[in-house]
């Protein structure tokens, strides 16, 4: 294993209601603060609900001192769906001066709803295949908006801009192959994961135009209404966001699927509409295989090394 120390997320951040009104007042300068409360879920970022007096209660996102710069990127996605007809958070003012508290920090609008993942085990397979079909839906549209290259997005658009797909995704293989090797995996695991991938590299080509993908789009990231069947209010949780093939949004979108999830998956195939592909399906196998390796990666970076034993045995699999 690697012997760097694990990534540290979700800040422990320490703020007084004198610095929330402080913020506050930049956007709202009569508004009172009347209590500030940590929000559970979000990996990356700590997460604030305030509850201001005669006023809506608004949302401050503070992002760890390693990805400061993932504050200024989920700004620039969120302007990208500004007038997209589906609910994501406005931006009400966005600080990387630290001039209040030590980190970078968003303030956004809250959005209306529950976590669509503290609703779901009480919900029927109906209920389930239709709040996945609205969100297929809402996915669509994300897809829909074309971009000017393949790539990652970082503060200010693709931070390396890729001609293709095909060359992005080639890049990324390779780059989380050596990460994985660096960080612990197998060589010879590694090397058969580029021979799979390789055999398979035609799928890649056929995504042509670089399109918006949220790439992280699960019950976690999913408000919707609190009360009888739940409808889609609300998606928060850009930062992961790329420029790519919209399959791969897809793939990983059903990633974290079983068995017992099917009403899931064909709820959001059937929100997101027909997919004019013809190997759409080997391709989301594909991905699947990156996304296992990606998560792999991702355990490995934060210290969840009791993660990796079941993911070594899938990407295995895969090879």
């Amino acid at each position: 294993m690697s012997n760097n120390p694990p990534l540290q997320l979700k800040p422990r951040l320490t703020i007084s209601v004198d610095q929330v009104q402080t913020i506050i007042r930049r956007t709202s300068p009569r508004a009172e603060v009347l209590d500030v409360a940590e929000l559970h879920g979000g990996e990356i970022g700590t997460v604030l609900e305030i509850a201001l007096a005669d006023s809506p209660a608004c949302i401050l996102k503070a992002y760890p001192a390693s990805l400061q710069w993932k504050m200024a990127k989920e700004v620039y996605v969120l302007g990208l769906l500004r007038d997209l007809d589906i609910a994501v958070p406005s931006v009400l003012f966005a600080d990387n001066t630290r001039s209040v508290i030590d980190l970078n920090y968003v303030l956004m609008t809250k959005l209306d709803g529950t976590v669509l993942g503290r609703r779901e085990a009480v919900l029927t397979d109906a209920q389930l295949f239709e709040i996945y079909a609205e969100m297929g839906v809402a996915l669509r549209r994300i897809n829909d908006i074309a971009l000017d290259s393949f790539g990652y997005i970082g503060p200010d658009g693709v931070w390396t801009a890729y001609p293709s797909n095909h060359a992005y995704m080639s890049a990324q293989l390779e780059r989380k192959l050596k990460e994985f090797c660096v960080r612990g995996g197998d060589p010879a695991l590694a090397e058969r994961l580029r021979d799979s991938v390789m055999a398979r590299q035609h799928l890649l080509k056929a995504a042509v135009v670089p399109r918006l993908c949220h790439y992280d789009f699960h019950a976690g990231n999913i408000l919707v209404t609190s009360q009888g069947d739940p409808h889609l209010s609300g998606i928060v949780d850009f930062e992961n966001a790329t420029s790519g093939d919209p399959l791969m949004d897809i793939a990983k979108a059903i990633y974290y699927f079983t068995a017992k999830d099917a009403p899931k998956r064909e709820g959001l195939l059937a929100g997101y509409g027909k997919i004019e592909r013809p190997d759409w399906q080997e391709t989301l196998d594909l991905y699947r295989v990156y996304c296992t390796l990606e998560l792999w990666c991702w355990m490995a970076q934060i210290g969840k090394h009791e993660a990796l034993a079941d993911l070594t045995r899938e990407l295995a699999n895969a090879a």
